[in-house]
């Protein structure tokens, strides 16, 4: 079940302005010990401390390709790769500058398999949720989860209208 709450843009200059967008409510974030805890407690017959010793060797030899200039699929997650984020561009090569015409370089991720777009939109259900006063989760019992409303994903795993999309790749700087 995803949670999710509104939020109202306040940004005046945008074209969605005042309009409400739906935001995903994350109640916790999962680190590699958890995921292997998790993992291990799928009927396998790796330990825990296998599953971690093998996960943390998987993503220092993911950053070490991607450092090499490789993109990296895991099926069904997705294909990991290194953008560059432009800081406007140089008139002509010769007066190119890596200083001054590169922001940084951004990990990106697009989802394969399983995990893209069409797919989460058939299987996600989505309930709205509020904030306590104490900063705990509830759920709104008068919006409950209609299957039929997956949500308005689009196919680049973000949501239309302007919420935050499911890729950390994009944006108008941005060249591969």
């Amino acid at each position: 079940m995803i949670f999710y709450v509104l939020k109202q843009n306040k940004n005046a200059k945008s074209v969605a302005f005042g309009k409400f967008f739906a935001y995903p409510v994350i109640d916790e974030t999962v680190d590699l010990d958890g995921l292997a805890d998790h993992m291990s407690s799928h009927n396998t017959p790796y330990s825990k401390g296998a599953i971690k010793g093998m996960l943390t060797d998987m993503v220092s030899c993911i950053k070490e390709l991607l450092l090499e200039g490789k993109n990296v699929k895991i099926a069904d997650l997705a294909i990991f790769s290194l953008g560059i984020r432009n800081n406007g561009g140089a008139v002509s090569e010769d007066l190119f500058s890596v200083v001054k015409h590169i922001k940084g370089v951004r990990l990106r991720a697009r989802a394969t398999g399983e995990l893209i777009s069409k797919s989460l939109r058939l299987e996600a259900q989505l309930r709205r949720a509020k904030s306590s006063l104490t900063g705990g989760l509830t759920t709104d019992p008068a919006a409950s989860p209609d299957p039929s409303q997956g949500g308005e994903n689009n196919d680049n795993g973000g949501s239309t209208g302007g919420g935050t999309g499911g890729s950390t790749g994009g944006g108008d700087d941005e060249q591969n």
